[in-house]
C-alpha cells in the first residue's frame, strides 16, 4: 500500500477518534461480564504480524472457541523488526508465520497490507481507519491493543487509534487488551521495558484463557519468539487471565 502524507500524532490522533465515538462505563455494556456470547463476528486489528498471537491470541482463541468469527486486519509485515535473522526477506517470512498462527488460533481470514514497519504513524489516520471500515462491516466487534500500545509502540498506537475511528462510523463497540500495571511495573522493572498498565479500575473484563493454543500460535512466530524473553515473562506472570478494556461500545 502506497504510504501518503504525515498524519497526526499518535495520542492527538487517537484523542480525536475517541472524542467522535462513545463509552460505556464499567458494567454498562449489554453482554455478560464473563464473556461475549453475543458476538458472532469480531474483527482484530494489529499493526504487525505476531501481535494476533503475541498480545491477542488468548483472547482471540477465546472467541474462537466460543464459536465466533474471528478475522485478523494487519497493516505491516513487520519488516523492521531486530529479531530472525533470516537468509530471506523478513517481511516474507512473517507473512508466513502470520499465516500459519492464524490456522492455529481459529483465525476465519487475513487481510495483511504492506504498510512501512515502524512507520506506521506517517500514514495518515483516515486511510488506515478505511481500510478497517471495509474489513469490519460484517463484524460485531472490534478487537484491539489499548490506548498506549501496551508497550507505547508508535505503530500500536495507531492502528488502535485508525480502528476506533472506523468504528465511529459504524457504532462498533471496541475491546481492547491490557496489561494489569503491577505486571506492566514487574516487566519495566525487570527488562527496563516501557510497558503502559491499568489499574483495577480501569478494566472492565477478565477472562480466563487457555495458552495452549497461544503457545502452539507463538512458535509459529519463530523468527520473533525464540529469543524473547520479555514476551514469556508477561505470559508466566498473566496466568491464565487477560485483562480488557472497552474504548468505545458503539451505540
Amino acid at each position: 500500500m502506497p504510504g501518503g502524507a504525515h498524519g497526526t500524532g499518535d495520542a492527538d490522533a487517537l484523542s480525536h477518534a475517541l472524542r467522535s465515538t462513545s463509552y460505556a462505563p464499567p458494567g454498562s455494556w449489554n453482554f455478560p461480564k464473563a464473556w461475549l456470547p453475543g458476538v458472532n463476528e469480531a474483527l482484530a486489528v494489529c499493526a504487525h504480524p505476531d501481535d494476533e498471537s503475541f498480545g491477542l491470541g488468548g483472547v482471540l482463541d477465546a472467541l474462537s472457541t466460543q464459536g465466533t468469527r474471528v478475522r485478523t486486519l494487519c497493516f505491516t509485515h513487520g519488516e523492521a523488526s531486530s529479531l530472525g535473522k533470516t537468509t530471506r526477506p523478513l517481511g516474507e517470512v512473517r507473512a508466513e508465520e502470520l499465516s500459519a498462527a492464524a490456522g492455529v488460533l481459529g483465525i476465519d481470514d487475513v487481510k495483511l497490507f504492506s504498510y512501512p514497519d515502524g512507520r506506521l504513524t506517517q500514514s495518515p489516520l483516515a486511510e488506515l481507519a478505511l481500510l478497517v471500515d471495509n474489513a469490519a462491516r460484517s463484524a460485531d466487534l472490534l478487537v484491539v491493543f489499548d490506548e498506549g500500545g501496551i508497550t507505547g509502540h508508535p505503530d500500536h498506537c495507531h492502528a488502535t487509534a485508525a480502528a476506533v475511528l472506523a468504528a465511529s462510523s459504524h457504532r462498533l463497540p471496541v475491546l481492547a487488551w491490557t496489561v494489569p500495571a503491577d505486571i506492566a511495573n514487574q516487566l519495566n522493572e525487570e527488562f527496563n521495558t516501557t510497558f503502559v498498565g491499568r489499574l483495577t479500575e480501569e478494566i472492565d473484563i477478565v477472562v480466563t484463557v487457555n495458552r495452549n493454543r497461544q503457545r502452539a500460535a507463538i512458535a509459529c512466530h519463530a523468527s520473533q519468539s525464540s529469543e524473547n524473553p520479555v514476551l514469556w515473562r508477561r505470559l508466566e506472570l498473566s496466568g491464565h487471565d487477560e485483562h480488557l478494556r472497552w474504548l468505545a461500545h458503539g451505540q
